[in-house]
Order: structure tokens, then C-alpha cells, then sequence
């Protein structure tokens, strides 16, 4: 994330957009604190360190890479708020990096880190079924 010197000297609604994001990028951290603290959590084994039965320890390599898996994406998320703080500070905020259009307040209000309006997003979700 930026390096924190203070708060830019933002107003209505770039005010918003910061405080969405500032908001969205605490919500993500401390979803990546817990699926840390699962990740590496190993009160399912027993207490010598061995699981005891197979399907333990398949339930056990599930739930970790899925909690490492959720971490990663986490990460994900982060970059695109930092991403989506630098395009507030150039002024380039809510532009979708595909069309060029503005990306609706709705979408923004829900996805504050959003990078494409909602026909561009599709046309990007359809190109990766196929």
C-alpha cells in the first residue's frame, strides 16, 4: 500500500471514493489476518503433531490451501486498492481502463478498486470461459 503521510486534501466526492477505499483496503487486512491465523492453525491435528486418521489429514490440506488460496487472492485485492489510490491522486479515478468510460457510482460504491465499467468487465468474463 502508499506510503502513509497523511491523508491527501480531498473533497466531496474524491473524499468519498478515498475513505471507500481506505475502508475497503482495512476490511482486506484483516481478512488476510484470519486466514493467516487459520492457515497456519493446527489445533485439528493431534496434539503429538500427527493427524490420525487419513481423511484428517486430506481435510487438513484442503482448508489450509484454500485459507492460503483466499490469502493470495487478499493480496490481489490490495494491489487493486492501491492501484485505485493512485488513480484518485492523478485524477483518474473511476475511468474504466478499457473504454475509457466512467464507471458507474453504483459499481464504484460496492467495487470502490474497480478497473472496468460493467460492459467491459462482461466482455473480459466471456473471453475467460472460452
Amino acid at each position: 500500500m502508499r506510503k502513509k503521510t497523511g491523508a491527501p486534501k480531498y473533497e466531496g466526492k474524491e473524499l468519498e471514493y478515498y475513505n471507500a477505499l481506505i475502508a475497503a483496503a482495512e476490511k482486506v487486512r484483516q481478512q488476510m489476518n484470519y486466514h493467516a491465523s487459520e492457515a497456519l492453525d493446527c489445533s485439528n491435528a493431534d496434539k503429538r503433531g500427527v493427524t490420525t486418521h487419513m481423511a484428517d489429514v486430506s481435510s487438513d490440506n484442503s482448508r489450509h490451501e484454500m485459507e492460503i488460496r483466499m490469502l493470495s487472492e487478499d493480496g490481489d485485492v490490495l494491489h487493486l486498492i492501491d492501484d485505485a489510490l493512485e488513480r484518485l491522486a492523478k485524477g483518474e479515478y473511476g475511468c474504466c481502463q478499457e473504454c475509457g468510460e466512467m464507471i458507474p457510482e453504483g459499481r464504484l460504491r460496492v467495487r470502490p478498486y474497480a478497473v472496468f465499467c460493467i460492459k467491459c468487465k462482461t466482455k473480459h468474463e466471456e473471453m475467460m470461459r472460452r
